[in-house]
């Protein structure tokens, strides 16, 4: 057989294995909401607001053709929308034709992670317009060649204070920031007279970005890896204590964004203190969302002066794109000089840079947005009688075919939430992951409890058992 055939029924054969195992996945093509005029016509487009704007549908609001609609209610595997040639408009802007723009089907979204619904805010687009004009994209370079400019560093400095660290270094994405923090902290050093090896110590269910990071620390020959039980600071203790390795680090996430329950940062910080291990944590979806001055979770526990590397993301309640790395300066000096997906990627643009400075800005200003969001968590908690933690909320069916079933039930009554299958989640928890944001209203978080009603019963009866993705 040759070797095109060969791999053509390698491919057909893992691909009729997905689909059997009911975890093919598959692109389903969106179009955001227009709103040009909008996002002006509650002031100045630089300015803040005390209450809710009426640009804030665009933040909740998605739209989907007739023909994505029904492949995804009738479960057909998809790539994508049919392709556009180089020829067509690349972008539909307000005022022009998009061809099927009056057949869309609007969708109020509880998928995303835009917490704050700060990726439709006039100040953010305002500044991200403005600095596209001023500077275009800015060097295409990595940050160590050409691409760290003042508007990189101003952002840095701010991020730092608000984690109340000494130093940020910003990343392409949150993955990367996981990444080089794993390979920085794991790297030989030729002639060290201590031990050059290491011990990490991953809660089971942390990001798959905290998970391949550790398995590159692994493949560098110098780690030692422990997964503990799920938030089982007892395990972890037993672990910690029967170690022998002098350097150890302990990396959890803080907000978990499966299960939407949080580390006990307070019990980790004791046992730092006792241990003495560096203590790293993924703070992607606590960001703005939790402490009262959006410092995170650490904040929100009162621990902010004991954690060693805080990971972050500007992706989520910022709701732009990058990552970043908040710690002390000499951290940030091996991170910017070994943490190989920072050192080998290009820097963030001017454009997302301008805009993930000014969401910080609107966040400092805008403190209602946060109390908005979480009473959007203390109403859907008192509607479903589940116990909620967080915005981020686990709807667990049960099976993968069940859950593709609740998600099209919702789907039909102009809600976009999605079924989360294995591998993603342990085996008979599939599940529906709501999310919760500012500029959800009342109305919106009532209806969909109303959509979801049927299923809620049973999802307060499945039972799971946590499984390591390490």
């Amino acid at each position: 057989m040759e070797e095109d055939d060969a791999w053509r029924s390698w491919l057909d054969s893992a691909i009729a294995h997905l689909i059997g195992s009911k975890v093919l996945r598959s692109m389903r093509t969106v179009s955001v909401a227009s709103g040009a005029s909008s996002a002006t016509s509650s002031g100045n487009a630089g300015g803040f607001s005390d209450n809710r704007g009426d640009w804030e549908d665009q933040a909740v609001q998605l739209q989907v053709s007739p023909e994505t609609f029904q492949r995804w209610i009738d479960d057909e595997p998809s790539t994508g929308t049919r392709k556009r040639s180089m020829r067509s408009k690349l972008f539909c802007f307000s005022g022009e034709s998009c061809g099927e723009k009056e057949r869309m089907r609007s969708l109020i979204q509880f998928s995303g992670n835009d917490y704050l619904g700060l990726s439709m805010h006039p100040a953010v687009r305002s500044a991200a317009s403005k600095a596209a004009i001023e500077f275009g994209m800015g060097p295409r370079g990595s940050a160590l060649i050409c691409g760290y400019t003042i508007h990189h560093r101003r952002l840095e400095s701010a991020i730092a204070s608000l984690k109340n660290s000494e130093e940020c270094l910003l990343c392409p994405t949150g993955f990367a920031a996981n990444m080089a923090v794993m390979t920085a902290i794991s790297m030989n050093i030729p002639g060290f007279s201590s031990q050059n090896k290491i011990a990490i110590f991953s809660d089971e269910l942390n990001h798959a970005s905290i998970i391949d990071g550790v398995r590159v620390a692994q493949r560098q020959n110098n780690s030692e890896v422990y997964v503990y039980s799920h938030n089982n600071m007892r395990e972890l203790e037993s672990k910690l204590s029967s170690c022998k390795l002098e350097r150890k680090v302990v990396v959890t996430d803080s907000l978990f964004s499966m299960d939407g329950d949080f580390a006990p940062l307070d019990k980790l910080v004791q046992l730092r203190d006792k241990y003495n291990f560096l203590l790293v944590i993924d703070d992607a979806h606590g960001t703005l969302v939790c402490g009262e001055n959006g410092g995170g979770v650490a904040e929100a526990y009162g621990v902010e002066g004991k954690i060693d590397v805080y990971i972050g993301t500007l992706s989520k309640a910022f709701g732009c794109q990058g990552g970043f790395i908040a710690t002390s300066r000499k951290w940030k000096l091996l991170m910017q000089s070994r943490g190989r997906s920072f050192v080998f990627s290009t820097s963030l643009t001017l454009p997302v840079v301008a805009a993930a400075h000014a969401a910080l800005v609107v966040a400092s200003e805008e403190k209602w947005r946060r109390q908005a969001l979480w009473s959007r968590v203390k109403q859907f908690a008192d509607l479903t009688g589940l116990d909620i933690q967080s915005p981020i909320v686990p709807v667990v069916i049960g099976s993968e075919i069940d859950a593709l079933l609740a998600s099209k039930d919702v789907l039909k009554a102009g809600f976009h939430v999605l079924p989360i299958r294995p591998p993603v989640v342990p085996p008979n928890s599939s599940r529906l992951r709501i999310t919760l944001c500012a500029s959800h209203t009342e109305a919106h978080v009532q209806a969909l409890y109303e959509a979801l009603a049927p299923w809620l019963s049973r999802s307060k009866t499945i039972a799971f058992e946590p499984l390591s993705k390490l």
